[in-house]
């Protein structure tokens, strides 16, 4: 049975279709690798299947999920530990010992967020993957800022949710050492044709 699934999905950017007709199945310890061009829509298709924005048409099949965007989702006022505790309890996941070790943050725990390197912000921001306990993860360009010895960290991480059991969607161009497959999003490119607005989208945002 799969985790996550899209039938037919249509994704839009700005009031315009980015992509449709996307199909894809993501089964228990599976991960797919998003590819396309600069702008073509990957970050919007992780938004819509995070159920951060609505799809323009199509089926999305699967809610377990967890979204790592561009930005870190951290509170710079809290520690390292304190932020990490909070994901904890918004999402009733595990301790959160496992992630400060997965990402090697023991050291930085302390420390409050606005204190922390570029790198290591987004160590903490990933590391906050593991205390969701959610089995899909989405990933959007998630090695950005990370130098070599921190994306193996990462890669560890990620090999380690695969094989209990879990399952990755990620955009990015830098080689994980998985075993997945990639999806080209470039015959899924839309046409220019504006998608319709919801009605008091214009009172809401003129």
């Amino acid at each position: 049975m799969s985790l996550l699934a899209a039938r037919d999905l249509a994704v839009a950017r700005g009031g315009l279709r980015a992509l449709e007709g996307v199909s894809f199945q993501l089964d228990p310890g599976r991960a797919l690798i998003l590819r396309g061009p600069n702008g073509i829509g990957k970050t919007t298709l992780l938004r819509t299947l995070a159920g951060l924005q609505k799809p323009v048409s199509g089926l999305i099949e699967g809610e377990d999920t967890a979204y790592a965007g561009h930005a870190d989702g951290l509170k710079p006022a809290l520690t390292a530990r304190e932020n990490l505790d909070f994901w904890r309890r918004v999402f009733g996941g595990p301790p959160i010992a496992g992630a400060l070790a997965a990402m090697a943050l023991q050291p930085l725990a302390a420390r409050p967020a606005h204190a922390l390197s570029a790198g290591q912000k987004r160590r903490l921001g990933l590391a906050r993957l593991l205390v969701t306990g959610r089995r899909v993860w989405l990933l959007d360009e998630p090695t950005v800022s990370l130098d070599a010895a921190s994306v193996g960290l990462f890669a560890d991480m990620l090999r380690r949710h695969l094989g209990q059991g879990g399952a990755a969607l990620i955009a990015t161009h830098i080689d994980l050492g998985l075993d997945a497959e990639v999806l080209d999003l470039t015959p899924y490119r839309a046409s220019a044709a504006p998608t319709p607005r919801p009605a008091g989208f214009n009172e809401a945002f003129g």
